[in-house]
This record gives C-alpha cells, structure tokens and sequence, in this order.
C-alpha cells in the first residue's frame, strides 16, 4: 500500500480548524472551571462565616440531609450563572455540565489529601476556611494540571539555580 507523500487538502484544514477549536475550548473550560470554583468556595465560606459549619462539614464527607444537600447547589448554580454572564438555556446546558464536575474534583482531592478528617477535627471558622483554602488549591490542580513543563514549586530556601553569564 502506497502512502501519500501529501495530506489532502480538505484533511489538512480539518486538522487546523480541529486544533484550534480544541484550544480555544480548552482555555473556555479553565475560565468556566474557575468560575464554577470560586462560586463554589463563595457559598461554602458563606455557609461558614454564618455558623453553619456543620452543614458544610455534613455536605463535603456526603452526609448532609438531601434538603440541605440541594439547597447548597441550588445557591451554587446561582451563583455560577451570575459569574458566566450568560442567559437562557445556555447558562443551564454550562452550569448543569460543569458544576458536577468540579463538586466531584472537590471531593476526590478532599478524600485523597486526608482533608475530611481535619475539617472534623477543627472546629473554629478561622480552621475551617483555611482548610477550604487549602481544598481549593488541591481541586484546581486537579481540574487544570500542568503536564510536561517541568514547573515545580520550590520552597522559600531553596537557592535559585545559578544562571549562565554570556
């Protein structure tokens, strides 16, 4: 079988306009992630600040009461479709595909890092706002990760590699 020494053109336009869909959809869902991240963190630290700890303690382990539960993603969504900005069936079609995903990220990095159990332990709001800090930053390294820069982050006494003189 004889291999084309040349792509076709309708096959080497498709590949462009696919490539450039897929990055723009790619920065579209890091905007959208952080959006329904933050919207997130608002209502949890909310909830919180208003002394209402154990709900937000009962909601991230999966034991608060369904009512509780719904109304808690109710006031997500609100909130995320006030930060989108947009309107009608769109703003439903995002928030109903993105929320899941970053409620379900939110739990799985709290799970892996031993969070829950902290969160339990502490029961001041000072503590508590710090670990849902600290749970932030762990949900958004998992929904965004950064493969193969080689970026790491050192820490503070960590001497800077020598640079070269020219």
């Amino acid at each position: 079988m004889k291999m084309p020494t040349r792509l076709p053109a309708f096959l080497s336009s498709a590949a462009r306009f696919t490539g450039l869909a897929a990055w723009q959809t790619g920065h579209l869902f890091r905007k959208t992630a952080r959006a329904a991240l933050d919207a997130v963190q608002d209502v949890l630290r909310a909830e919180v600040v208003q002394g209402n700890g154990e709900l937000v303690r009962d909601f991230l382990v999966g034991k608060a009461l369904p009512m509780a539960r719904t109304l808690l993603l109710e006031r997500m969504a609100a909130r995320l479709l006030l930060r989108l900005g947009l309107r009608g069936a769109l703003a439903s079609n995002v928030v109903g595909w993105i929320l899941p995903v970053v409620v379900e990220q939110l739990l799985k990095a709290g799970q892996k890092s031993g969070l829950f159990d902290k969160v339990r332990q502490n029961a001041t709001v000072q503590d508590t706002l710090l670990r849902l800090e600290e749970l932030r930053l762990a949900t958004w390294k998992r929904l965004v990760p950064d493969p193969g820069t080689g970026a790491e982050l050192l820490p503070d006494d960590t001497v800077p590699p020598r640079q070269l003189s020219a």
